[in-house]
């Protein structure tokens, strides 16, 4: 088993998909580990998106995290990673196979629901950006 993290993105949460969202991850095999609601501020999302720094959608991609409640998650799971990354599905929803978390719940490629790690090394970082030690204890 291994863990991931996944965030249930401002534009889900305002739209009351949050609970949708997570019943199709438990269905397609998760395991919660770890949940909370948080709001990120103009710095945390800044260096929790630092690796898109140079890229031209940094600045919307930080406003928009910002823009409300988000869901951080850790999920466990067999090569939770890259499971997670195919349930969820491709970054714009039109692309996403039928049945992925963006196909059914996502508005537009950049208000797509919901953020996953992309490699062990990263879910280690961002589980650890959001959840203190104290919160991982049962991961």
């Amino acid at each position: 088993m291994s863990l991931t993290l996944g965030i249930i993105k401002p534009d889900a949460v305002q739209s009351g998909k949050a609970g949708s969202i997570l019943s199709h991850l438990e269905a397609s095999g998760f395991t919660v580990k770890a949940l909370k609601m948080t709001v990120m501020n103009t710095v945390q999302a800044g260096a929790f998106y630092a690796v898109h720094k140079e890229r031209p959608f940094f600045d919307s991609l930080v406003s928009f995290m910002t823009s409300g409640a988000v869901i951080p998650m850790v999920l466990e799971d067999d090569d939770a990673v890259a499971k997670l990354r195919a349930v969820i599905g491709a970054t714009d929803p039109a692309e996403a196979g039928d049945g992925t978390v963006r196909k059914l719940f996502a508005e537009s490629k950049e208000r797509n629901a919901i953020h996953a790690s992309d490699s062990d090394e990263n879910a280690a970082s961002e589980i650890s950006f959001f959840f203190c030690d104290h919160e991982r204890l049962g991961i």
